[in-house]
């Protein structure tokens, strides 16, 4: 681990998150105030990442991936959305760039989020809409991703996020004060724990 690395992404991830509420507001259409716990999130996250990997070729990538990332968490908390540019941004910034580095694996990622997409949507299109489309593209993208490292780390991936909104869901059942929960911020962070344990992504 170099701790000059990990400083560095630290302070990228709260700067990042520091700005992103005037961007969020183009999908929020609400003025979004910059919250402390926002910006700790933000520097959490990239120097996480930054411990994890190290000096990777792809450590970049993935500290640039914070920003659709953020944008997207905070997006789904205010609104219950998950828009098609922040997902695609998201694609862009982890998916293009492994399958540059790593192209003997492209099939495997590809079968990953194809699974992860027909099963999702499978479950989108059932009555009581329990996901929402956005939630299918997003956690088809964190399947490809994570597929170029294998099916353990795309296990992770979506395992995490259901253990986290599970029983917050049925707290709100069991009390009757049942109403959507955002799943986009549970899925980036079964993501993130998976590429930071993963040994090849």
């Amino acid at each position: 681990m170099s701790v000059p690395i990990v400083i560095f992404a630290a302070v990228f991830g709260g700067s990042v998150a520091a700005l992103l509420p005037r961007f969020v507001r183009r999908f929020t259409r609400e003025p979004q105030p910059v919250s402390p716990y926002a910006v700790s999130a933000g520097a959490a996250v990239c120097a996480l990442l930054a411990a994890a990997l190290g000096p990777s070729a792809m450590l970049p990538f993935y500290l640039l991936a914070t920003i659709p990332g953020l944008m997207l968490a905070l997006v789904d908390l205010r609104c219950l959305r998950l828009p098609d540019p922040l997902v695609a941004a998201f694609a862009i910034v982890t998916v293009l760039p492994l399958a540059v580095m790593r192209p003997e694996r492209i099939g495997f990622a590809l079968v990953a989020g194809g699974v992860v997409l027909t099963t999702y949507l499978g479950i989108a299109l059932l009555p009581g809409r329990g996901l929402g489309l956005g939630d299918v593209k997003l956690a088809a993208v964190i399947a490809t991703m994570l597929g170029f490292a294998g099916w353990p780390a795309v296990l992770v991936g979506l395992t995490v996020p259901h253990l986290i909104v599970g029983p917050i869901a049925l707290v709100l059942l069991l009390t009757r004060r049942g109403r959507p929960l955002p799943l986009g911020p549970a899925l980036l962070i079964g993501a993130l724990i998976a590429v930071s344990t993963a040994t090849a992504v």
